[in-house]
């Protein structure tokens, strides 16, 4: 099985990409294929509202002078997606957000592209604003129809200097590790039954 890590922040090796590489830890262990993408720092626009997608329905977004398609190739192809995002004036980044408005926006349209796909957010802060971060990540999953599981805590660590969240934070990466290991256990259960999945009525756009 496959878990892809979406890392939304500009920082090489910050805190957010320490709280995803251990929250991979225990699935790398159990034998899932496991990746870290970077979006942050990259080119990555955000929704133009052109509703290309749901006329070609091709799992495909119709800009295509960026990363996006590159990414949501990957997003399609895991049965596990982590996006991690630092808090920036208590929400995500800039390109977290383009993420999270074009994948879920073309997943929509492609029958919902996403549903039975496990979903987690991890954030990185220096003070607060995190619980913001973590809902604005949810919620695409939550729409999306994507299993959203919990661990003993909120994935929310503490930093400002990269790799300051693994002496702030012990607490919160021991509640990764153990969001890791549900993961783990969530996924090969769905696995066996994933065919099962009920199916959902379509939207239209506007009520998308």
């Amino acid at each position: 099985m496959y878990a892809l890590a979406i890392n939304g922040s500009p920082r090489k090796a910050g805190n957010t990409e320490a709280m995803l590489d251990t929250l991979l830890q225990p699935l790398a262990d159990q034998g899932w294929d496991v990746e870290i993408f970077q979006i942050g720092n990259k080119k990555i626009r955000g929704c133009v509202a052109c509703m290309k997608c749901w006329e070609n329905k091709d799992l495909k977004c119709a800009i295509k002078n960026d990363i996006f398609n590159d990414v949501f190739e990957k997003m399609l192809r895991a049965d596990a997606i982590i996006i991690g995002s630092p808090t920036y004036f208590a929400d995500v980044s800039t390109e977290t957000k383009a993420l999270l408005d074009r994948s879920g926006f073309v997943g929509l349209a492609n029958d919902y592209a996403f549903a039975g796909k496990i979903g987690a957010a991890v954030v990185a802060l220096r003070r607060v604003g995190g619980i913001h971060v973590f809902d604005t990540i949810n919620h695409m999953f939550l729409m999306s129809r994507m299993i959203v599981p919990g661990s003993t805590y909120l994935n929310i660590g503490h930093g400002t200097q990269p790799g300051e969240v693994r002496e702030q934070s012990p607490d919160q990466l021991i509640n990764l590790k153990n969001l890791g290991r549900t993961i783990a256990w969530l996924g090969q259960t769905m696995k066996t039954n994933i065919e099962n999945f009920p199916k959902a009525d379509p939207l239209s756009p506007e009520g998308a």
